[in-house]
């Protein structure tokens, strides 16, 4: 029946297109998208390439549940409006094109019939067909963008590759994705003029953005489930009940002073001002526009958009007859009661006994986040801190987390480590909140196996928060840019009159710069240094020059490494250093400036480049411009890890006769005391242990030095692609160094990976050396130099160290100390 309906129509096309041939033809005015759309020609059968590709890059996402965060119902941004694809005619050709513009390497299958749920909105595409190679779906043939014979019964879903693209930056990300374009913003109008200088904003009127301006929702029918909702949106971890008594007095009285006649024009003023919180209220109400007529939420949204709405009729005589605007009331979460004069504590975390006041110390946290109310999530069980599997995870779970930490509902859910994967034990999988759970460990989950789930899975969240006004509390005056000048603050006397006022520079310093910064939202404070990076082939790269007094010029190679350079990447808001460059020649030189910088030596986890050491007068070996300073600034880093429990399990001592050590020495992996012994008669005793270093970043690491350079030691017959990878210090009680040893680069590889990782670096047949991500090196214990030598040191106690020696060439080893 489908194949002759659609014979027909290429029939009936084919005449029309012989009948009248130019005179059909259409053309879409540029404007198209704001005037009202002419009639189309009727639907061709035969596939054609989609017409006029977009100028800006297609959006595309995954939707549907249950899903994870590489499977879903395929939805296209066009037009400003969401759509879906119709499966007819789709293909594994057509689902990897559309994994690869998500972010994945391939995809693995497809879905039809609406597998993930009926979509909404337009059918943007049908018969579709890609070769496979195509960057985007426009590129493939269609029958044209919004030409389609098929129903959301038929749209069309894909299955990824869980295997993210090297350096493809989009988040994995599972966010609402309701009709925002009904509900743009929701916001509290505090009714008491108090409540206007207080932040953050706790109750209020309900407001919702509408065109131009705000409008209110009618409260007939308003429950504590809408309130809930409301409050989760805005950063609000609980509700309260609105006293509708003092509401209602507000209002009476309000309409009794506007009823009542004016006596003098004094008097009048007076009495305004006596009543006007109630006057301003019921005027208010008088002048309010209901958009939302009422509102049906079950509680467990995170979008008031989410909920059931009914509109305001907008011919109605009398909108929300009987009823007012909707007010609520919000409970902030302990991080923001300070500002908000809430003496009452939550009850869920503390505790109470005759003698003291004890909190409970909390199950979960949020780690590896550059922001407040966000991160990786970790529950605490048996006293170690494990992650959770993001199969199914949702809003929902994600949502009881950041109530549970006191910040509102979940803003995003995301998934496939994208706050960078834990270690350690995974605890929960399948995790099925309803979202009104008080935690995550009342939602039900699957207990979790090794073949389960990886720490590449690693779910994360991002929570809402209150908005709590600190950049309007806060200015910057008399300086020559937005960026400097003198700090003044925003003060109420005892009357509440406010007014700015300057602060003491006594003591003052770049700790409370750096404060006073983030507060304006302006960066980070350099007082005075400004830096920027110039010459290079992108915008990630360059020549370093800073800014002294109105001078611009260079910085002095001579000791830059990555610590420096991560500096610079940071100030510049540019990410992480991939490379610190000490030979810049190569780039563009045609405005090289003077080296008016030079010794500057960071520790590397400085937030500015002024906080660094440096001469006070410029001092360089090699100042010719060719030597400047450079950076390569990635987004992405790589992130190691020392498997802590692996060197427990594996430590021991030997004593190894002196012979069998001529190769050791001649790579200094003895202590100095071993010079002096009676070679090749006696021993050295050693502590040995294996080395097992994880990549769990989102870059692979890979030595600064390229293969040219490598370093080949006949001795042991290996190239050493770095002096020195990684640093083991054992140390005393107080902290004093004992004994310590090193890891040089003997050879590092992929030694083993996660599933469904592919090793990329590989040692034999002088091959490229690194760790990919996903992956990690093993040195065993039996390998020449891995140890400690421990001859010199006496009996006792003593602590572990591995030393970050590899951030000096890209990326970072964490320190991890262990007895």
């Amino acid at each position: 029946m489908e194949k002759s309906r659609r014979r027909q129509q290429f029939v009936f096309s084919l005449l029309l297109s012989l009948w009248l041939p130019c005179c059909l033809a259409q053309t879409t005015p540029s404007n198209a998208a704001t005037r009202k759309p002419t009639r189309a020609p009727p639907p061709s059968a035969t596939p054609s390439p989609s017409p006029s590709p977009q100028t800006e890059r297609l959006k595309v996402r995954l939707s549907g549940y249950p899903r994870k965060h590489n499977e879903g119902r395929v939805e296209l941004f066009y037009k400003g409006e969401w759509g879906t694809i119709c499966d007819d005619d789709f293909s594994i050709a057509n689902a990897n094109v559309l994994c690869r513009q998500l972010g994945f390497v391939s995809a693995t299958g497809w879905t039809h019939s609406a597998k993930y749920g009926k979509g909404q909105g337009k059918i943007w595409l049908d018969n579709v067909l890609c070769s496979g190679g195509e960057k985007s779906i426009e590129f493939c043939k269609s029958r044209g963008w919004g030409n389609s014979d098929c129903t959301h019964d038929e749209d069309a879903g894909v299955v990824c590759k869980d295997e993210r693209i090297p350096g493809f930056v989009d988040s994995n990300v599972i966010d609402a994705q309701v009709d925002e374009n009904r509900i743009e913003e929701v916001r509290l109008r505090p009714v008491v003029a108090m409540s206007r200088k207080k932040l953050p904003i706790t109750e209020g009127v309900v407001e919702v953005k509408y065109k131009d301006g705000w409008a209110q929702i009618c409260d007939l029918g308003w429950t504590i489930k809408n309130t809930h909702v409301v409050c989760g949106m805005l950063g609000f971890p609980h509700e309260r009940k609105v006293n509708k008594n003092f509401y209602k007095r507000l209002k009476k009285r309000a309409a009794e002073k506007v009823s009542r006649p004016k006596t003098s024009k004094a008097k009048a003023n007076s009495k305004s001002k006596q009543s006007s919180p109630g006057k301003r209220l019921y005027l208010d109400r008088q002048k309010n526009y209901f958009h939302i007529h009422s509102v049906e939420c079950t509680g467990t949204e995170i979008h008031l958009a989410a909920c059931p709405l009914e509109y305001s009729k907008r011919n109605a005589t009398f909108p929300c007859e009987g009823g007012t605007a909707a007010v609520v009331s919000c409970m902030p979460g302990p991080l923001f009661m300070q500002n908000n004069g809430l003496k009452k504590k939550p009850k869920i975390s503390v505790k109470s006994s005759k003698t003291c006041t004890i909190i409970k110390p909390s199950t979960v946290r949020l780690k590896g986040g550059a922001r407040l109310g966000e991160g990786r999530v970790e529950v605490l069980k048996d006293n170690e801190w494990g992650t959770v599997c993001d199969d199914r995870w949702n809003l929902q779970s994600a949502s009881v987390v950041c109530r549970e930490l006191g910040f509102g509902s979940a803003k995003e859910a995301l998934t496939g480590a994208r706050m960078g994967q834990g270690m350690g034990p995974i605890y929960m999988n399948e995790v099925k909140c309803l979202g009104q759970e008080k935690s995550i460990w009342n939602c039900p989950f699957k207990n979790i196996t090794s073949e389960d789930c990886q720490h590449a899975e690693d779910a994360a969240v991002r929570c809402n928060l209150p908005y709590m006004g600190l950049e309007n509390s806060i200015r910057l005056t008399g300086g020559r840019t937005r960026y400097e000048g003198r700090v003044e603050l925003l003060s109420s006397d005892s009357n509440g009159t406010q007014s700015w006022g300057l602060v003491c520079g006594e003591s003052w310093n770049t700790k409370e710069a750096m404060v006073a910064c983030r507060q304006l939202g302006l960066g980070y404070a350099n007082q005075g240094l400004h830096i920027r990076i110039v010459g290079g082939r992108s915008s990630y790269e360059g020549r370093v020059e800073v800014q002294v007094g109105s001078k611009w010029g260079t910085v002095c190679s001579t000791g830059w490494t990555t610590r420096e350079a991560m500096v610079v990447c940071r100030q510049l808001g540019l990410g992480y250093s991939m490379h610190a460059i000490t030979e810049t020649w190569y780039w563009d030189s045609s405005n090289v400036t003077d080296m008016i910088m030079s010794g500057v030596r960071c520790v590397g986890n400085e937030m500015s480049l002024s906080q660094c050491q440096h001469h006070k007068t410029v001092n360089c070996q090699k100042a010719a411009a060719k030597f400047a300073a450079g950076v390569i600034c990635s987004d992405t880093a790589s992130d190691l890890v020392l498997n802590a429990p692996l060197v427990q399990q594996t430590v021991y001592i030997e004593d190894r006769p002196l012979h069998m050590l001529y190769c050791a020495a001649e790579e200094d992996c003895l202590s100095k005391s071993a010079a002096k012994a009676n070679w090749p008669y006696g021993h050295r005793r050693l502590l040995r242990f294996s080395s097992q270093i994880h990549n769990i970043g989102r870059a692979d690491f890979k030595p600064k030095a390229g293969r040219h350079s490598w370093v080949w030691h006949a001795c042991h017959g290996h190239y050493h692609s770095m002096n020195i990878f990684t640093h083991y210090d054992l140390m005393n009680a107080n902290g004093t160094k004992v004994a310590e040893g090193h890891k040089a680069s003997f050879c590092l590889e992929d030694t083993d990976c996660q599933e469904g990782v592919s090793k990329r670096y590989e040692c034999a047949n002088f091959g490229d050396q690194g760790i990919t991500v996903g992956c990690w090196d093993l040195y065993r214990h039996d390998i020449d130099c891995q140890w400690i030598d421990i001859t010199d040191v006496k009996p006792g106690n003593y602590i572990l160290q591995v030393m970050r020696s590899a951030r000096r060439q890209r990326g970072g080893l964490r320190n991890t100390p262990g007895s």
